[in-house]
């Protein structure tokens, strides 16, 4: 079956996307453009636009349009600032930021899913993005970022992680326990951080990141 991928791709921007609240022009013009379908198994890439997650092996998936788009426009990334993403997946995600900022340097911990993203992101020329294979949980960036995207869900917000922006500078970061958990904002700011929550929703937890199971009689 042959599909119109631009056609679909302009269908999810209005009929998922914008309906909601994504509404910044910037970010509806990269997702808008950017080829989802150049991010997916082959034998799921009619799916590449549909309001699902997609499977990316080893128990990860690839997020729905819908939060990627909110997810972009609540960082506001720009073209002069530095990126961190924890959790590269497809690298779909990583190339909507390498189009939107400076640089990306993205993290991944499973090689397979590293050399994949990398290979796709040369695939479409977006060269300013870096994709290193590394736990995250053990992984020390030795710098500070503008702007940081935790592409998995935790239990807590880790405060290692907020050490790691700059001043002013903002992290996207889905904490607490399924099937209701909250998308925030973390900024940081002269004195330390402060939390704006987004919205709620539910994602698979990072690697390592899933809360302990909780012991009943």
């Amino acid at each position: 079956m042959n599909i119109d991928f631009t056609r679909t791709r302009e269908t999810m921007v209005e009929q998922q996307v914008r309906p909601w609240d994504v509404l910044d022009v910037r970010v509806l013009d990269t997702i808008g453009k950017l080829p989802r379908e150049a991010f997916v198994a082959d034998d799921l890439r009619n799916l590449a636009y549909a309001d699902v997650e997609l499977p990316l092996g080893h128990g990860q998936v690839m997020m729905k349009p819908v939060l990627e788009g909110r997810l972009l426009q609540s960082l506001q990334p720009q073209a002069h600032e530095s990126v961190l993403e924890i959790g590269t997946g497809s690298g779909y995600l990583t190339a909507c930021l390498g189009q939107l900022a400076r640089e990306v340097i993205s993290i991944e911990l499973h090689a397979d899913l590293a050399d994949a993203a990398q290979a796709r992101l040369a695939a479409q020329a977006i060269g300013n993005v870096q994709v290193r294979c590394a736990d995250v949980l053990s992984w020390n960036p030795g710098r500070s970022f503008d702007v940081i995207c935790v592409t998995g869900a935790m239990d807590s917000i880790p405060a290692r992680f907020v050490e790691w922006l700059n001043p002013n500078g903002r992290m996207f970061i889905v904490h607490g326990q399924s099937p209701v958990m909250d998308a925030v904002l973390v900024h940081r700011t002269v004195n330390g951080s402060r939390i704006e929550t987004l919205f709620e929703t539910d994602l698979s937890y990072l690697a390592g990141a899933a809360p302990a199971p909780a012991f009943t009689l």
